[in-house]
């Protein structure tokens, strides 16, 4: 049977005590390289290994599924890094998520399992790859909570991290350039900056508007609400008509606009919107945004300080180097660079895609 352990049980709670000893059990593995022992499933979260979970099956780092979670992935994927991703979800036993007002509301137990890796050559990815991190977030009695595991040296395993990690990355571009990254893993508390709706810990990935698109399950091609309502995983959808969609902002096929909306919208919109933390810049970035001003067009930032540079408005019309935007994305510096956390490099393919589409809007008179 497997050790896929999952239901609801007793999901841990973090005392003071238990954080610190926790935190200082943390600190001491200097050499995640070490080969890690078995570790015992008790049914209480998070666990110290993510093995003991049981996703996968086989070899750790082959990430093989197995059959109690299931394969998911947004239209659009939010830049960190380059990093390549893979994404499950695990429903407690005899649970599904219910669509309620337009919003998936998910039972307690749930978990989320996002891998971050690296192909050692972009151009042939099947050549091999370094798995950095997985976070989980886990829906627990007390709301959701979020654990960073990093991998070992030897792509066996890898350990809860609560106070995060750095590491240094290299890999094989898509034009055969070598590039090195340092690679930063969020402490458990820097989650929040970013998975945060009205004070409180969210997913941002698993919105209607980022699973309502077709995903290859290997045998078919199938809508993803589809699918899982099919699995009776979720209940109160219809029909992917009747809810909202994103594109891939990478398909150079679509519109400029829709590509561009949907670019800000997953890289930006979780801190500007109405339940975000940036809520009071004015700035909201969400794909339906209507209202210029509110996406900026002609706006002077609330409290850019020295983020805004020399630039007045966050976008000019037909001026992408003259605007607080771009300025912005296009920077790594402490205080400039948005967004904020995430990221320690500059996404070149972003910033170009959001000079266009700022570019072709009509010129201010």
């Amino acid at each position: 049977m497997r050790r896929i352990l999952l239901g609801i049980g007793t999901l841990l709670i973090f005392s003071a005590g238990f954080l610190s000893c926790q935190k200082a059990e943390v600190e001491k593995e200097k050499a995640p390289s070490r080969a890690l022992a078995p570790e015992e499933a008790t049914g209480e979260y998070p666990y110290r290994r993510l093995s003991t979970y049981g996703f996968f099956e086989g070899e750790m780092n082959l990430l093989s599924p197995s059959e109690e979670i299931i394969y998911y992935n947004p239209a659009s994927s939010l830049f960190t890094d380059y990093a390549w991703k893979s994404r499950f979800i695990h429903f407690p036993e005899g649970t599904k998520a219910n669509l309620v007002d337009g919003e998936l509301e998910f039972p307690v137990g749930t978990i989320l399992i996002k891998n971050f890796y690296y192909p050692t050559d972009f151009r042939k990815p099947e050549n091999g790859r370094r798995i950095i991190e997985t976070r989980l977030m886990i829906h627990e009695t007390k709301g959701w909570q979020a654990y960073p595991y990093l991998w070992n040296e030897e792509q066996t395993d890898a350990v809860l991290k609560i106070v995060g990690a750095e590491t240094e990355v290299s890999f094989i571009d898509y034009n055969g350039k070598e590039q090195v990254i340092n690679y930063l893993v969020p402490n458990k508390n820097q989650c929040k900056s970013c998975h945060n709706k009205n004070e409180a810990l969210a997913p941002i990935g698993v919105q209607i508007k980022h699973l309502n698109n077709t995903l290859d399950y290997g045998m078919e091609m199938e809508n993803q609400l589809v699918h899982w309502a099919k699995l009776e995983k979720l209940e109160g959808f219809d029909s992917p008509e009747n809810h909202p969609s994103l594109i891939n902002y990478e398909d150079k096929g679509q519109a400029l606009d829709e590509r561009a909306k949907a670019y800000l919208d997953i890289n930006c919109s979780h801190c500007h919107r109405a339940e975000g933390p940036a809520s009071t810049s004015g700035l909201f970035l969400t794909y339906d945004e209507k209202e210029p001003l509110k996406l900026g067009v002609n706006k002077t930032p609330v409290a850019a300080g020295k983020g805004a540079g020399s630039f007045k408005y966050d976008i000019v019309p037909g001026k992408a180097d003259e605007s607080i935007l771009t300025h912005r994305m296009n920077s790594t510096e402490i205080g400039v660079a948005m967004p904020e956390l995430g990221r320690t490099s500059i996404h070149k393919e972003g910033v170009e895609l959001i000079r266009e589409w700022i570019n072709s809007m009509e010129k201010s008179k």
